[in-house]
Formats: structure tokens, sequence, C-alpha cells
């Protein structure tokens, strides 16, 4: 079964291609939502510092906690951009990521936005 996520509005959100219990009356297109994230200055050197001191995986749980904020922003970019059409759900959403330079990265949260109807009851 396709994860649903969370959305911060009554708009759907899943990786699957269809809305259980709904049918999709209209497609209205690719929505994305793009964040660039990289550490600050500060971050940087606290990362340095922790690889000096021999704590690894204090580094590596900084720089996740900033992919992760990165995904979060991109998610809610996708949602704001799916509801500025007027989307009723985000169907096939997915993440991509990629390196910007030495210690920038770009995250891409996508999907189709569309318009949903209830199904129609069988006679």
């Amino acid at each position: 079964m396709p994860a649903t996520m969370p959305a911060p509005t009554s708009l759907t959100v899943t990786t699957g291609d269809f809305i259980e219990g709904r049918r999709i009356s209209q497609y209205l297109g690719v929505v994305r939502g793009i964040a660039v994230r990289l550490p600050t200055i500060s971050q940087g050197f606290q990362a340095l510092g922790n690889v000096l001191s021999g704590n690894v995986q204090a580094s590596g749980d900084m720089f996740a906690e900033i992919c992760e904020a990165a995904r979060a922003q991109a998610y809610q970019r996708l949602v704001d951009h799916a509801l500025e059409l007027g989307a009723d759900a985000i169907i096939a959403m997915r993440y991509d990521a990629n390196d910007i330079g030495e210690s920038a990265s770009e995250v891409l949260a996508y999907g189709t936005a569309v318009k949903l109807k209830p199904l129609e009851s069988a006679p």
C-alpha cells in the first residue's frame, strides 16, 4: 500500500496513483517544490570540530537535520503550488535530491495535482 503523507490542509498527498474511494475528475498538471540548503559557517565549524574530536555521528546527525529541513520546505512548497491550482490532492508524490557544489544540496518534491470526485455507487 502506498504511503500517504499528512498535509497541513485538507489536501491529500500520496505516493500512489489514486485515492481510495475517490475518482480523479481532472489532472491539473505536475506540481513541485524546491528547496536549497547548505550548512551555515558555524554549522560547518561545528561539524569539523565533531569530526576532529572523534564524534563523527554528531556531524552526521547535524547534516541529517539540515536535509530534513530542506525536505520539509520542499514539501510545503509542493503543497502550496497544488493549492494555487485548486487541487484536491497530489498523487505520485516523490522526492529527488542533488548536490550543488561542495556543500549545498537541492531537494525537489514533485507530483501530479488532481481534482477529485466521490466514486459513484453501484446501482
